[in-house]
This record gives C-alpha cells, sequence and structure tokens, in this order.
C-alpha cells in the first residue's frame, strides 16, 4: 500500500485517491520570465517520478502543473525589452520544454496558462466577496480578508498574532489587514494593455494565488487527490490558495500536500546576489552564451543531475555541490558500466516476483523512498556484474527506468565528456573529442598490425591518463568509453 507523508497532517498515511483508480495532482509550477534554474529543476524532477510511479502501481494519473504567464515580473521584463507579454512567456515557455526534454521529464496531462482562466478567477472573487471573505479597497484592489476565514493557518502552522504583531501597515497602505492579499490588482496608469483584463471590477489583472485555485477546480474539480510544489510556497501561496477555495466553495482543496525540501548550491540558498545562481541550461548544456536559445545537452551530465536529485528523498535538504556532482556521476557512471560490460538489447520488462523488485516497489511505496529504491539498483549491479548475469542487468535497467534513468546506450553515455569526472590528482581531466579519439585508436590499430607495440602502448596509456578506457575485442575491433 502506497503511503504519502501529508505536509497538511504532518504524518505519513495510505493514499487512497478519491474516485476508484484516477490519481489527480496538481503541482504549481514556473513563472515563465527568465530561464528555469535548479530549484525548478528539482521540483519538475521530484513529481515526474512520483507521476511515474502512481502510473507503474496502476493509477491513471490526471498530473497538471500550470505556467503563470501574468506577474509583475513578467510586466517588468516585457517593459525593458520592449515586447509583448506573449513574446515573453513564450520564449520562455519554450526554453522550460527544452530544459525539460533534457531531464527526461514527461508532459504533464494539462500545461495550463494563467491568462486563460482570468474569467474563472474573477467567479470565484466574487463569490468570496459574496461570502464576505473578499473587499474592494479605496486604491481598487480587491483583497482577501484573513480574518474572516477561520481555518487560516492550517497547512502551514502559521501564528497569525505573532505574524500580525511583526507587521506594520504601511501609510499608504489601503488593506484592512496587513496580512490580507491581493484577489484582483487594479491597472496602474503606466500599466501596458496586453497587462489588463475588463472585469466587475474595472481593468486589472488576478493577484497571484487566486491562478491556482481557478485552474486547479476547472480541470479536476476538488477535492485534488494531490497538490504539490517547492518548499517556499507552503506559506503564504498554498495556504492563501486553501483560504480562496474552501473559502469559495465550502470543500477540500486537496487531501495529501506534498513540498520538495530546499536545494541549497554550496551551502546557501541559490541568489544571484551570491554567485551562486544556476540555470538548468548552465548545469546541463555544452558551451552556450547567455543569450543562446537553443543549447545542445550534455546528455550523460543532464541524466546525472536528473540522478542527483533522486538519489536523495524528495523531502531533504539537498546541496548542490562540486563533490556532490562528482560523487553522483561516479556512483551513474557505475550503473552504466554494469550495462556496458553485460550486453542488454532493446526495452525490458520488470519481473515484480523477483526479490529485489519487490523491495524496490516496496521502497517506493513508502513516500517515494527514492535513496533506498537506488541502493537496490546498485545491489543489482552487484549481483549482474559478480556473474555477468543478463537476467540481473535487465532487471537493472527496467527498474531504472522507472525513475527515468539508464535508457541510454552505455557506449553513447560513455562517448561524453563530463566536467564532473577528476584525476587522481583533483586536476580537471584533458577533454579529448570523440573524433580524437578515434582517430588515436585508429592510428594505435596501424601500430599494432605493424608489431610496433611500444607506440600502441603509449597511446593506450596517454588515452588512459585523460580518462578513456580502450577494450580489445576478438574480432579485432577496440571498443572505448570515458571513465
Amino acid at each position: 500500500m502506497l503511503q504519502i507523508y501529508n505536509t497538511l497532517t504532518k504524518a505519513k498515511s495510505d493514499f487512497k485517491p478519491i474516485n476508484d483508480n484516477v490519481v489527480n495532482m496538481y503541482v504549481c509550477g514556473m513563472t515563465v520570465y527568465d530561464y528555469c534554474h535548479l530549484g525548478h529543476a528539482r521540483i519538475m524532477v521530484v513529481f515526474d517520478v512520483v507521476q511515474r510511479w502512481l502510473r507503474h502501481i496502476g493509477f491513471n494519473v490526471r498530473y497538471v502543473r500550470n505556467i503563470t504567464d501574468i506577474d509583475d515580473k513578467i510586466i517588468n521584463k516585457s517593459l525593458s525589452e520592449n515586447k509583448s507579454i506573449r513574446e515573453i512567456t513564450d520564449f520562455y515557455v519554450s526554453a522550460m520544454h527544452m530544459d525539460e526534454k533534457a531531464l527526461s521529464i514527461e508532459t504533464p496531462f494539462k500545461e495550463p496558462r494563467a491568462t486563460n482562466y482570468v474569467n474563472e478567477m474573477v467567479s470565484i472573487i466574487k463569490l468570496l466577496e459574496n461570502k464576505g471573505l473578499a473587499y474592494k479597497s479605496l486604491d481598487g484592489d480587491v483583497n482577501f480578508s484573513i480574518k474572516n476565514f477561520t481555518n487560516y493557518g492550517k497547512l502551514s502552522g502559521i501564528n497569525l498574532t505573532e505574524l500580525r504583531s511583526g507587521n506594520r501597515v504601511p501609510v499608504s497602505s489601503f488593506k484592512a489587514d496587513p496580512l490580507d492579499f491581493v484577489l484582483w490588482k487594479s491597472s496602474k496608469k503606466d500599466d501596458p494593455d496586453d497587462s489588463k483584463w475588463e472585469s466587475c471590477y474595472g481593468p486589472g489583472r488576478p493577484g497571484w494565488h487566486i491562478e491556482c485555485s481557478a485552474m486547479s477546480r476547472s480541470i479536476l474539480g476538488n477535492p485534488i487527490d494531490i497538490h504539490g510544489g517547492g518548499p517556499d510556497l507552503i506559506f503564504p501561496h498554498h495556504e492563501n490558495e486553501i483560504a480562496q477555495t474552501e473559502g469559495a466553495f465550502d470543500v477540500n482543496l486537496a487531501n495529501f500536500w506534498m513540498h520538495c525540501g530546499s536545494l541549497m548550491v554550496d551551502d546557501a540558498k541559490m541568489s544571484k546576489s551570491l554567485g551562486n545562481y544556476y540555470t538548468i541550461r548552465q548545469a546541463v548544456g555544452k558551451k552556450i552564451s547567455p543569450n543562446e536559445f537553443y543549447y545542445e545537452v550534455n546528455t550523460r551530465e543532464a541524466e546525472m543531475l536528473r540522478f542527483f536529485i533522486i538519489r536523495s528523498h524528495y523531502r531533504s535538504k539537498q546541496n548542490y555541490a562540486f563533490e556532490n556532482l562528482v560523487d553522483a556521476q561516479n556512483s551513474l557512471d557505475k550503473l552504466y558500466l554494469t550495462l556496458f560490460n553485460i550486453n542488454v538489447e532493446g526495452d525490458c520488462e520488470i519481473d515484480w516476483s523477483d526479490q529485489f523488485a519487490i523491495s524496490f516497489k516496496s521502497a517506493m511505496n513508502d513516500d517515494f523512498n527514492t535513496p533506498s529504491a537506488i541502493a537496490i539498483l546498485f545491489d543489482l549491479a552487484s549481483k549482474a556484474n559478480k556473474n555477468k548475469c543478463v537476467r540481473s542487468a535487465k532487471q537493472l535497467k527496467s527498474l531504472a527506468g522507472v525513475l527515468g534513468i539508464l535508457s541510454q546506450n552505455p557506449t553513447v553515455y560513455f562517448s561524453e565528456p563530463t566536467r564532473y569526472r577528476i584525476s587522481v590528482n583533483n586536476d580537471s581531466l584533458n577533454i579529448i573529442s570523440k573524433e580524437d579519439i578515434e582517430h588515436l585508436i585508429y592510428k594505435r590499430s596501424n601500430f599494432k598490425k605493424n608489431n610496433d607495440y611500444l607506440e600502441a602502448d603509449k597511446i593506450r596509456s596517454m588515452l588512459n591518463d585523460s580518462g578513456i578506457e580502450l577494450e580489445d575485442k576478438s574480432d579485432g575491433t577496440t571498443n572505448w568509453r570515458r571513465t
């Protein structure tokens, strides 16, 4: 039986969907005004693994991940670049899809844009106003009245009295309470025309929080089986979503709430001001310029980033640091080396009666315990390597496929250079191109044909020092891989 940790109850409990075998899952997605960063990568990968596992155990998953395509940052970008909001958002949505492909993220069931649901948002705001949970202030904004919603804080455990005592209402504020949040922002004089919608409250645009309440309810209904997101969304975003939806419709927004742990970079919160801010394309792309839209993916490093994310439990804090990436690369290489040494062709079916598969399933059913599941993959690899067991190697490949890893051809995988393999002297290895490697192997073959084994051995030694391992086959050909 699958058990999931619920942020709402602060405990693990048996997961049973509301409607038989259909799972409705909504995850808060990206605000598309810039390239996706490593924090986005963790959210993408974590919930991709979640929906993959739900499917593998027989559920029909309706996975929705929204796109926020109207926001102050998007408007500012539009003004600074003198482009329409749609030009900005289309550009970064396409860039996001490139990043998803690089990380082997499966396409969600639906990917709604906030701007397509403005009418639904206004309808919810009117309901809240009729129930005394929303009010229009003198500046034209419509705000949610937190004091009139009795269950506010049930997700985050926030203490409103303490929170309110730490806030002061600015002189210019038109809010009745400093903690009230905006549902509808009235248009200002300098706002671009494409950031305005007509409504019963006058021209304006929706606040951020109301977007997800409208999109999730419109597509999936309420309650949702699973609502997820990053750790920074628990408060205020998800708390405000609960207030809006439950205040308007008197029904639970979601039965299970799932949140990732935070992603640190060199033990610090990722920030441009600290110089430790990395986009996904910077992490997995080959040489790219800052303004280049398309980029070539280093498939070995991209899979390593996915592996790095899933080998930690999704609720734990994770540290993106060079030594941790080196360790992740070495570990993933070991799994691929098993498939490299034991030829496994084509797709493989999982034998769920096998003890390794049973243990794997038990781990994943324990709140998606991917670290334990990966440990089982290494046990399988050890068994496969010990006896050159093809059956174990097939089981390794098929179970790893559930997590979205080990799907590349091992020969192709090892042909990619990577910055995360270092020499015994801790110096970065000189990266030799594939063409140069094959040319040197060709020269070595000619030396061997002419019985000049001294020169042939020099080439082998040089390649070995550069992290290239050769394997001479009985038919006279030579395979190679990067170590």
